[in-house]
């Protein structure tokens, strides 16, 4: 049996992962249908960090339901996995986390804030965006320390947020401020701030990752138990469905095999 299997992709390194929990087995960014094959291996846990927004079907509530009726526990932080824990942490899922406990206060409430483009398997599936999350993150740290006045840190926010998550970048939003009028020494300290050694970037989503990760790995020096699940699990027509596309898949072989 599996101790932990974790969800991560372009939040945190896998590498950086491992070394914080070098007992899990870790895979690619979460799709539909992945976490009920997770559940095959009886892991002790399921760590949701990563996982598709748009290039794939996301990963669906009833399978975490599922992976939860079975007595494993399933952690969510960072991304997709804070997304899905604040929607089912009454079911028991839990939560681990700054961006967590946000959407779980409603103070966010778009799936865009933590979603970003990213390159390929093969290149470490690195981000070629930044996350609103980050960015708001970035700038409310620059607020704080005096970088630049609030008016100037709102307009960068207001920008970064009208623009399309795989095409979002602090720097652009930095660039398109100036343009757009805001006052230049303002920009000239933030860009300082960012971009000197990258000293004042925050990156709250591998923050919480590794947060997650500790958490996993505390939870697991306990007593191995299964918890028993807060909730009855409805076989609808719709999961049925579902397990059905996951065995014909599993009878035809792995997809690109």
């Amino acid at each position: 049996m599996t101790s932990a299997v974790v969800f991560v992709g372009p939040t945190l390194a896998i590498a950086e992962a491992r070394a914080a929990l070098p007992e899990a087995r870790f895979l690619p960014p979460a799709r539909r249908g992945d976490v009920y094959r997770a559940c095959s291996g009886r892991p002790a846990s399921i760590a949701l960090i990563d996982g598709y927004f748009e290039q794939q079907l996301s990963v669906w509530h009833k399978e975490i339901l599922w992976a939860l009726s079975q007595g494993i526990r399933v952690y969510g932080a960072a991304s997709m996995g804070a997304l899905r824990a604040a929607e089912l942490e009454a079911f028991g899922m839990v939560g681990v986390g700054t961006i967590f406990s946000l959407f779980r206060g409603g103070q966010l409430e778009d799936d865009d804030e933590v979603a970003v483009a990213h390159r390929s398997e093969a290149q470490g599936y690195t981000s070629s965006s930044d996350a609103m999350v980050n960015i708001r993150a970035t700038l409310g740290r620059a607020e704080r320390l005096n970088v630049a006045g609030h008016t100037t840190i709102a307009a960068v926010l207001t920008i970064a947020k009208a623009t399309f998550y795989p095409e979002r970048s602090l720097r652009a939003a930095l660039a398109q401020a100036r343009a757009a009028g805001c006052a230049a020494d303002d920009i000239a300290r933030l860009l300082a701030f960012c971009e000197g050694l990258r000293r004042g970037i925050v990156d709250a989503k591998r923050d919480d990752a590794l947060e997650l990760l500790a958490r996993v790995r505390s939870d697991a020096s306990e007593p191995p138990t299964r918890a028993a699940p807060l909730f009855h699990f409805e076989h609808t027509e719709a999961w049925e469905q579902l397990l059905q596309q996951m065995h014909g898949r599993s009878q035809l072989g792995t997809e690109g095999s």
